[in-house]
């Protein structure tokens, strides 16, 4: 039995990049056809963008921001090429954020995550994601079914009547959020039921740590994680290697700085960015406000695309401060003004009664000088004062994080 869901996992990473790169041009071109992606992008030649430096030039487009744009100019704010009707399914998620589904098979490409994950043909899959509204049902439903399993189509909630079901139909798979499986687990345990016919799970949705997964793996399923959105199905996807998330096919992956556009180093933290190879419904560097960053090298398990930590955290670090918003964009427009600066992290504090920031800026030289030019800078651009606090480049986290609210809470 193969370990690998098809010949595009194992290729050599130099073929797949040059394979993306060529792509790239007529994915814009595709993009362009709607009205809101040329807003959005502006006067470019689509063929001009055959590489990531030149991908890295063009506007991120923030998720956030959907909400408004989709609600100014329904139902997709002009970014989706084609009416509403030429498309299979239409949802909405939380913001409200309006989708449509593609009429391809496996259109959210779930179906690799739920084969590193053990599917396989023949198995039997509980669904408890929602098929009411949101996609998250049919993201997992639809790869599923490209990888051969029959789908219960069961949803979130209705515990004792999901008993009933996994007693009777003997799932041997499980598709939904780690808290769930745990509520189904123990309430087979409570009532006396038998739920010994699931072995394995793939997991999204919710945070799945570390206890958690050792009390799923003790109770004999095997589970694993896969990091998607309703806006773009699956990003990546746990493998058997457990190291990091495998980037899935058909997906351009950035880690850029919060609040920018620019690619940060390999390793380093930074916010998640999007470009999908999507024929219905293209996306072209749309930024989640997620925060993860690259792994070095390729995964033991011979799957070569990129490797990314997983999810670590918001980069949405906004912050009021004496009343005023103070944003990552900005300390990223700081760091560009002072190019001798590193990492940056504006601390926020209270000092007596008051709101209090402190800029800690990686330097390798120390003077007053340097120091007071940044403070200068600070207040052009947040029309606030703060005090500067100059450190050993390499001292600050790598986790991502631009502003900290070390306020006491309450």
């Amino acid at each position: 039995m193969s370990e690998h869901f098809d010949a595009r996992e194992t290729q050599a990473p130099a073929a797949r990049e040059r394979e993306l790169m060529a792509r790239l041009p007529a994915l814009v071109a595709a993009a362009l056809e709607a009205p809101g992606w040329r807003k959005h992008l502006g006067e470019i030649d689509p063929q001009a963008i055959d590489s990531r430096a030149a991908l890295a030039k063009l506007p991120v487009l923030r998720k956030g921001d959907l909400i408004g744009l989709q609600k100014a100019e329904p139902p997709f704010a002009g970014f989706v090429p084609g009416a509403p009707g030429a498309f299979g399914r239409l949802f909405t998620s939380p913001g409200p954020i309006y989708e449509p589904e593609g009429r391809h098979d496996d259109a959210w490409r779930s179906a690799r995550a739920l084969f590193a994950a053990g599917f396989r043909a023949g198995d039997v899959v509980l669904n408890t994601f929602s098929y009411h509204l949101t996609p998250g049902g049919f993201i997992l439903d639809g790869g599923a079914r490209a990888v051969g399993c029959a789908v219960i189509p069961a949803g979130p909630g209705n515990t004792e009547q999901q008993l009933e079901v996994i007693g009777h139909l003997r799932p041997t798979a499980y598709t939904g959020t780690p808290d769930f499986l745990k509520i189904l687990l123990d309430a087979a345990t409570t009532a006396g039921k038998d739920a010994s016919s699931i072995r394995k799970a793939a997991v999204s949705g919710a945070a799945f740590p570390p206890s958690l997964q050792a009390e799923i793996k003790a109770r004999g399923i095997d589970a694993y994680q896969m990091y998607a959105t309703a806006d773009l199905g699956c990003i990546a996807y746990e493998t058997p290697a457990r190291e990091g998330m495998v980037v899935a096919e058909d997906v351009l992956l950035e880690i850029v700085r919060p609040g920018t556009g620019d690619p940060v180093p390999e390793g380093e933290v930074g916010e998640v960015v999007v470009t999908s190879f999507d024929p219905d419904h293209p996306w072209i560097r749309l930024a989640l406000g997620d925060l993860s960053a690259v792994l070095p090298g390729a995964s033991p398990c011979g799957r070569t695309n990129t490797r990314i930590r997983g999810w670590l955290g918001r980069a949405d670090q906004t912050t009021k401060v004496k009343g005023m918003f103070v944003r990552p964009e900005q300390i990223a427009d700081l760091g560009r003004r002072h190019g001798e600066l590193g990492r940056l992290r504006l601390v926020v504090t209270r000092q007596g009664e008051a709101d209090a920031m402190t800029l800690r800026a990686e330097a390798a030289m120390h003077d007053a000088a340097l120091a007071a030019r940044v403070a200068d800078t600070l207040r052009a651009l947040t029309k606030l004062g703060g005090a500067i606090e100059l450190v050993a480049p390499g001292s600050l986290p790598n986790d991502g994080k631009v502003i900290e609210d070390a306020r006491p809470v309450g």
